[in-house]
């Protein structure tokens, strides 16, 4: 019987009753796996029997039979019972040193490839092998080295894909990927995290635990456990441990970047947010800088630079107050501005591309902090405006010993995009710098013709190679965010150097490039010029004149632009309400632009565009009209405006009222009036607000609401336009135009609701009080229900014109039948003449009766009568000197003058000189055929 056992049976059998453990059968390889090895068993079972048996050696022995035996793979369905043994022999560890090496040999066959009998054998032990490699993970609790590496080793062999040399008979080796899902399905990231505890002062497993941590964090499920064991945080502080060969700091940093590409960003900043993990960063930082020398170091203190700039981001992580913050400023600006600091003494940074990735992070990182009010302080003490201003320069030749020309521009472009972060938040000190003088000389650059080709490599160089468009378009986003904050000081410094007549010169200059070729930097440039003149010239006369004729006949092309280009995407929608922005803020209020802009016809440009009805369009345009309208030349330009189809002014605003009620949800019936009487322009939303008592300095919905749609405007415009005598208006406008001539009236209705409603949630009026405001409910109840009488006075009217029009047309269609009818009866009135001789002389007869009826009775003195009649005439028609003959053309009866065409032929054009003489021709074979009487 015991002879066939297999060998791991009797194996873990005898680890056990030595470990007192109870005597359990788990069995490992079959008979058939084992061949004779199991028969050799049976003698070493039957020898623990003696009592004198040496005991532990024979344990050795055993298992070194069994890592023979499985040398090449375990197979999938031995795999637990082999962990089980593991786990004993971890046991036996603490009392007998002798079973490291073997509980090693048996590791090590873990991380050979498992073997499988079937394809199915992967899914079928599947939940088995996870905890089993999850089980390698608890080992590292073992107190030795040598086992702690050698698990290591074995996860980091679970990624090399070579094939096993042998195979068992009749199995296959799994997946190449197959192990690797096991450890993720049972955990072994997060064991190998939270084991970094258990290693922190032995250098030699500590490093051999990140690597195999390395590998594991490629991927995502891996870096999400790692991350449940705060594994960013335990590795930051492990940054600035003691390690000659620089493993720890590269291992440690490989990992964080893994967890950062596979997991939440915020969650691994969080973590590194701690005061002890940024001091250990500052610490290796600083290392690697002052003492770094390889390409290696450079390129490690690059990458610590980014996972610092992330911190950065993050409001909560205590750069400022670990001092991190300030060195990185002082580093970022100490090559420009010259001043000693003892936090840089000793520093040189060479030129070398490492160097230039860490300028150009430095300024990324001042960019980071400027969004950080409490770092606004450290950017003025640390001359960062100076700094940056170095470059905003025209570019020089490089010299020999400096940054490259493409390097230098990069770095340029860089350090002026920062200037607009940070010029808004020290505009004492950008003054102070003299900023402005320096900003329009270097755009005076940017337009001159100096021989400077950019080379547009970076990302702020976008659109900027073979010209200098890039330094243009970033030395305008500086002018922007500092226009934009309304300072006076900044915008009298900026007009008093002359900026309105420069800026649009470069305006102009962008838009003639804008011709040659459109693209979304030119489409920006010039939007940012405009935002720039609108902020500069509004509520200044003086300024808007300085505007005046130039810049109105730049504005109008941008007006006259195709609407098809406004869903390019490239930036036209923006430069164009740039352009109207612009004329708000540049040319109404200054009647010389007013009066310039209305001569170049720009009221019909607006009501153009008014035309396309684009929502967004529609508010702009409408305020422009509404205040163009205190200029008296205004109204008549209106007016006069004529669009497609004939489409008047009027007409079309009234068009624009309605298609904005229908988007409100405003009731109408199918005739465009009103419902209700209550509340005839409430929208529908208006309507579906409860009562909500506000103190009286609060607006309540009712006013809100009308800056909140485009029906204040269009009243205010019809007002100025005058609601008689508007051409081209129909009955349905009519019915709309009397709502807008009350707005004003239902709007104070609307806001006494809202009133009488907040006084009855609060308080119960007095008697006076509340007679006083049922008869205001009621004038304006009473109001809506005369304009719903008077839309239907002009709706039954345009009904009664209507009528009438069809009358005039059934009459006229009448008379066009009666007179064909008429002509049908003279037509066969004549058929039967000819055609009946009898007829002919009865019709002879009548006409000589109707002759003779015609004639004076009174009879001529004194003179001869001659008779007008022609005796023997046998025809009905008047008499004359010539009779055409009418009959059927010879065309259709043939005959020898069926080829002649006579007087039907037409003329041709191209016949020149010969076209008199054949009318002539022609007028000789017409007197042929007549007949004389």
């Amino acid at each position: 019987m015991h002879d066939k056992m297999p060998l791991g049976f009797w194996a873990c059998r005898f680890l056990k009753q030595l470990s007192g453990l109870p005597q359990v059968a788990v069995l490992l390889p079959s008979v058939e796996v084992l061949g004779r090895a199991g028969m050799n068993a049976a003698y070493h079972w039957h020898t623990l029997t003696y009592p004198h048996f040496n005991l532990e050696k024979e344990q050795l022995k055993t298992l070194k039979k069994v890592v023979k035996r499985f040398e090449n793979g375990l197979p999938l369905k031995d795999l637990a019972q082999v962990i089980e043994i593991l786990n004993l022999c971890a046991e036996k560890m603490n009392e007998q040193e002798a079973f490291t090496e073997p509980l090693c040999e048996l590791i090590k066959l873990c991380g050979l490839p498992f073997q499988k009998k079937k394809l199915s054998d992967e899914v079928s032990y599947s939940v088995a092998v996870s905890k089993s490699i999850a089980q390698l993970a608890y080992l590292m609790r073992v107190p030795s080295s040598q086992v702690r590496i050698q698990i290591c080793k074995c996860v980091v062999s679970f990624y090399n894909t070579e094939s096993p040399r042998k195979l068992l008979s009749g199995y296959q080796p799994t997946s190449a990927n197959y192990k690797i899902q096991m450890a993720e399905l049972g955990g072994l990231a997060e064991t190998l995290v939270l084991s970094l505890a258990l290693v922190e002062n032995q250098l030699n497993e500590k490093l051999w635990v990140l690597k195999a941590l390395q590998h594991l964090s490629s991927s995502g499920v891996n870096c999400r456990l790692m991350m449940k064991a705060q594994a960013a945080s335990r590795l930051c502080l492990y940054l600035n441990g003691v390690d000659p060969s620089g493993q720890l700091v590269f291992r440690s940093s490989e990992i964080l970047w893994n967890l950062l590409e596979n997991t939440s960003k915020e969650e691994v900043v969080n973590q590194l947010s701690s005061l002890e993990c940024v001091h250990a960063l500052k610490e290796v930082f600083v290392d690697l800088l002052m003492h770094g020398f390889r390409h290696y170091d450079r390129q490690l203190r690059n990458d610590l630079l980014v996972l610092a700039t992330l911190l950065a981001e993050n409001p909560a992580a205590p750069m400022i107050e670990s001092g991190f913050a300030k060195l990185l400023i002082v580093l970022a600006t100490f090559t420009e501005v010259k001043i000693p600091n003892p936090l840089v003494k000793g520093l040189k940074l060479t030129y070398s591309y490492e160097d230039f990735e860490l300028k150009k992070l430095l300024f990324n990182v001042i960019g980071v902090l400027s969004k950080d009010p409490c770092a606004v302080q450290l950017l003025s003490e640390n001359d960062v405006i100076p700094a940056l201003l170095y470059y905003v320069k025209p570019n020089q030749k490089p010299g020999f010993h400096d940054w490259s020309a493409a390097q230098y521009e990069e770095l340029q472009l860089h350090a002026i995009a920062i200037l607009a972060s940070v010029a808004p938040l020290l505009v004492d000190k950008y003054l102070s710098c003299q900023a402005n003088t320096l900003l329009l000389v270097f755009l005076e650059w940017c337009i001159g013709q100096d021989p400077f080709f950019g080379q547009g490599n970076s990302f702020h160089g976008t659109g900027g190679r073979g010209n200098k468009l890039a330094q243009m378009r970033y030395s305008l986003r500086v002018l922007r965010s500092v226009v934009s904050l309304y300072d006076d000081a900044v915008n009298l410094n900026l007009c008093d150097q002359g900026a309105i007549s420069q800026l649009l010169d470069i305006l102009k200059y962008a838009a003639n490039k804008s011709k040659e070729k459109e693209d979304a930097i030119l489409l920006e440039i010039q939007a940012d010029i405009l935002f720039l003149l609108s902020v500069l010239c509004e509520n200044d006369l003086h300024r808007k004149e300085l505007f005046s004729y130039e810049g109105v006949d730049i504005l109008i092309p941008f007006i006259q632009m195709d609407p098809k280009k406004l869903h390019s995407g490239l930036g036209h929608n923006c430069l164009l309400f740039s352009a109207l922005d612009c004329l708000w803020s540049c040319v109404i209020g200054c009647y010389i632009a007013e009066d310039y802009f209305l001569e170049k016809q720009g009221i019909f440009l607006l009501l153009d565009l008014l035309a396309l009805k684009q929502k967004n369009l529609c508010n702009i345009i409408l305020g422009i009209l509404v205040e163009f309208c205190d200029n008296p030349k205004t109204t008549l330009h209106i007016s006069t405006w004529r669009g497609e189809k004939d489409q008047t002014a009027a007409n079309l605003l009234i068009q624009l009222w309605r298609q904005e009620e229908l988007e409100l949800g405003v009731k109408r019936d199918r005739y465009g009036r009103i419902v209700d009487m209550k509340r005839p322009i409430a929208s529908s939303f208006q309507k579906q607000q409860e009562v909500i008592p506000m103190p009286a300095s609060c607006r309540s919905f009712a006013i809100m609401e009308i800056s909140e749609n485009i029906r204040a405007k269009l009243y205010s415009l019809l007002c100025k336009l005058g609601f008689e005598n508007l051409p081209g208006l129909s009955a349905k406008d009519f019915v709309t135009l009397a709502i807008i001539r009350h707005y004003i009236d239902f709007k104070v209705g609307e806001v006494w609701s809202e009133l009488c409603a907040e006084l009855k949630e609060e308080f119960r009026p007095v008697a006076s009080d509340e007679e006083a405001l049922k008869v205001i409910s009621e004038i304006s109840e009473d109001t809506g229900r005369m304009i719903a009488a008077l839309q239907t006075e002009v709706l039954e009217s345009q009904h009664h014109q209507e009528i009438q029009e069809e009358e005039k047309a059934y009459t006229k269609i009448q008379a066009i039948h009666k007179q064909k009818e008429m002509v049908n009866k003279s037509w066969e009135n004549f058929l039967t003449r000819t055609s009946n001789y009898e007829a002919l002389k009865k019709a002879k007869r009548l006409q000589e009766k109707s002759i003779e009826a015609s004639r004076s009775k009174s009879k001529t003195q004194n003179g001869a009568v001659h008779s007008t009649d022609i005796k023997g005439l046998g025809t009905t028609i008047g008499s004359g000197r010539l009779v055409t003959v009418e009959s059927t053309p010879p065309q259709l009866i043939g005959g020898p003058l069926a080829v002649t065409d006579f007087a039907l032929r037409k003329s041709s054009v191209c016949e020149g000189a010969l076209k008199k003489i054949k009318r002539v021709k022609t007028l000789d074979s017409v007197k042929k055929d007549s007949i004389p009487v």
